[in-house]
């Protein structure tokens, strides 16, 4: 089986939308699609037509272009279970799985940033679409949910295999770096990242996608039980989620 296609692309002030198209069978689905135009300039750059669109969660910089989207291009939505958006045809929860272009698709609820929250996995690419749950050397703000929920979520995406190829949704890297170094400052994996996240944005390249196994070694939301981190926090003896939830605050005060 050929692999999937991929192009990623900007929108907004820091968002990114991807579009996957498999070259046999001619499918083109688009993640995230908040801006019509954007996505429509990433197809005519590509030259794919679109038949699918997956939503990972209801915010209006991810789904503004949906409607307009699906009715030029008759595309399929698909989207969490929970949502609001009406434009969905098909809605998913934890643990659903479909097809597109032959290869099975995993839906993970991970709520937290919002409670309708789907990230998208697709074992035989090795990629997972997290929306706003996990970031480069970030995860997402917490508005609708609390750590208690958020912490398992991100469990659900660290259970991944490490070579997992991950895809977000925003170009928030550079900003995170600064913070992750503040709570994990003798990190020398993450010192090294740092520079090399400053290279690539001074030269104008994204730090989107990443991999699992380097935000395991990076990503300080990911690492609540490393001593480390726990020390220099002052919460030795802290359970996890204490932890998470003192990292997720002081991001949030940064």
């Amino acid at each position: 089986m050929t692999p999937l296609e991929r192009h990623q692309y900007p929108y907004n002030d820091d968002n990114y939308g991807v579009l996957l198209h498999c070259p046999e069978s001619g499918d083109t689905v688009a993640i995230d699609s908040g801006d019509a135009n954007a996505t429509i300039a990433a197809l005519n750059a590509t030259g794919w037509t679109l038949t699918h669109i997956w939503v990972t969660h209801h915010h209006g910089d991810h789904t503004a272009g949906v409607t307009a989207l699906k009715s030029q291009f008759q595309a399929k939505v698909i989207g969490p279970t929970k949502t609001p958006l009406a434009a969905i045809d098909h809605r998913v929860g934890d643990g659903d799985h479909f097809t597109f272009a032959g290869r099975t698709i995993h839906a993970i609820s991970t709520p937290g940033h919002t409670l309708d929250m789907i990230n998208f996995y697709i074992p035989d690419e090795g990629l997972v679409f997290t929306g706003d749950t996990l970031f480069a050397l970030g995860c997402g703000r917490l508005f609708e949910g609390d750590a208690t929920i958020m912490w398992p979520s991100l469990e659900k995406l660290l259970a991944l295999p490490d070579e997992t190829i991950i895809y977000c949704s925003h170009e928030y890297t550079q900003a995170n770096a600064r913070f992750a170094l503040s709570v994990d400052p003798k990190n020398p994996a993450l010192q090294d990242r740092a520079v090399h996240i400053d290279q690539l944005r001074a030269d104008g390249i994204a730090t989107v996608p990443t991999t699992l196994a380097l935000e395991k070694a990076t990503n300080p939301f990911l690492r609540p039980d490393d001593p480390a981190i726990r020390a220099h926090l002052g919460m030795q003896d802290a359970d996890t989620i204490a932890v998470f939830a003192e990292i997720r605050a002081r991001k949030d005060r940064f």
